[in-house]
């Protein structure tokens, strides 16, 4: 088993950033990702699809022989990991925004949580929320049209930098300190963000957290590949191979395929 790959998937592209972060800390290890951009953006789905999109999705990963699947997708995760974990015999990593971070270190006691209607209104984002940020003040913002642009290849498009001024004017006027990103399309906005907020304004989002989780589960269930060649990392979409490749700056193998 140490040696089967770890499977990784999405809502589309969004989830490479997560690969990403995994592949930095994790290099040997062999890695499939699934793009669903089929079916992007899941955030705007009803409950009972976006689990059945990530059942698919997991029994594509577990025909290719993952050892471990992450759900590299809040959506996904807030609302189908239970089941998924229940249901397979096998480790699940989850992604949630990183609300404990920001909470315990904001100074003004205001964060803005940029994220998916499907994860804004999910049980275990509010579960989180009341866990870690009482007595702090929480800007709830629906992120709606990031993805589909994203997805679109207009990541730095006008409409782009539009949308997102609408989004942070109402949380900035509330002097938020931490901006978490609950999305995994939105770390490839931080270069953006960065421009447009204050400095003393911090972005907080779930990358390296869920790469160093995934390396401690493997560890724990002795699953770490230990050779030292080449890893095999292949990259699928259902969707456009362009925007996989350009968001990746063809650094992959990537392939199509019907999903």
């Amino acid at each position: 088993m140490n040696t089967q790959p770890i499977g990784i998937f999405d809502s589309g592209i969004g989830g490479t950033s997560i690969f990403k972060e995994i592949h930095t800390l994790l290099p040997n290890e062999h890695c499939i990702y699934l793009a669903d951009s089929k079916n992007a953006p899941y955030g705007d789905k009803p409950a009972s699809q976006i689990l059945q999109l990530s059942i698919k999705n997991t029994k594509l990963l577990l025909d290719k022989g993952c050892k471990l699947i992450v759900v590299g997708c809040n959506t996904a995760t807030t609302n189908a990991i239970a089941y998924l974990r229940a249901n397979y015999n096998l480790p699940f990593i989850g992604i949630e925004p990183a609300i404990k971070p920001a909470a315990l270190n904001t100074k003004t006691k205001t964060i803005g949580i940029l994220a998916t209607k499907g994860t804004l209104s999910s049980h275990l984002f509010h579960k989180t929320s009341d866990l870690y940020a009482s007595g702090i003040k929480v800007i709830e913002q629906v992120g709606e049209g990031i993805v589909p642009l994203i997805e679109s290849g207009k990541l730095h498009s006008d409409e782009m930098k539009e949308l997102l001024t609408s989004y942070l004017q109402p949380m900035l006027k509330e002097h938020i300190d931490y901006l978490v990103l609950g999305c995994t399309h939105y770390p490839y906005l931080i270069p953006m963000l960065k421009k447009m907020l204050p400095k003393d304004v911090s972005i907080i989002d779930s990358g390296l957290a869920v790469a160093k989780q995934t390396k401690a589960i493997l560890e724990k269930h002795h699953l770490l590949n230990e050779e030292k060649s080449s890893p095999s990392i292949k990259l699928y979409s259902n969707g456009s191979l362009d925007i996989l490749n350009t968001i990746l700056n063809h650094q992959f193998e990537t392939a199509y395929l019907d999903f």
